[in-house]
């Protein structure tokens, strides 16, 4: 069967820009958000409030992290159909799907749902835990999309 590059290119494109995405988000944003006393001499937001602006930057992510999960099933059955099989993809790829959608059907909602409940709701056990798990998550995803991009790559050249 004749591959089509422009298909390979694209999914490699999305698995490249979602874990740029994801390491801009976790390396760059939220440090800057969570230290904006640093920054801003005159205005002070408070934990919460920059939680809040956080929550809503991950929430519109969520949106991305879906079509990336929706993509890579598909991607991943087709290639497996046409007799691509591999290990390392297929563990990697089951990875990504499952950490977006906890991530994006579970984290998110959940610690959007907290805030909704106030700055108290906040600053209790559930939601520190919640967060540290969302942040596991994350990193999961990030490093799944890594092996993932890296290992089609390496199919593309022996192909």
């Amino acid at each position: 069967m004749k591959r089509n590059i422009y298909i390979d290119f694209s999914y490699l494109l999305l698995l490249a820009a979602t874990f740029g995405a994801v390491i801009v988000l976790g390396a760059f944003v939220a440090p800057v958000i969570f230290n904006t006393e640093s920054i801003l001499f005159s205005i002070e937001l408070g934990r919460y409030n920059e939680g809040k602006i956080m929550a809503e930057i991950f929430s519109r992510f969520s949106y991305w992290i879906y079509i990336l999960a929706f993509f890579v099933t598909i991607y991943e059955i087709v290639m497996y159909k046409n007799g691509q099989r591999d290990s390392v993809i297929f563990g990697s790829s089951v990875t990504v799907v499952f950490s977006a959608l906890m991530f994006s059907g579970v984290y998110a909602p959940k610690i959007l749902s907290m805030q909704k409940l106030g700055e108290e709701a906040t600053l209790s056990d559930t939601f520190i835990n919640l967060h540290l798990v969302s942040e596991l998550d994350f990193k999961i995803l990030a490093i799944a999309i890594l092996i993932l991009f890296i290992r089609r790559l390496m199919l593309l050249r022996i192909k």
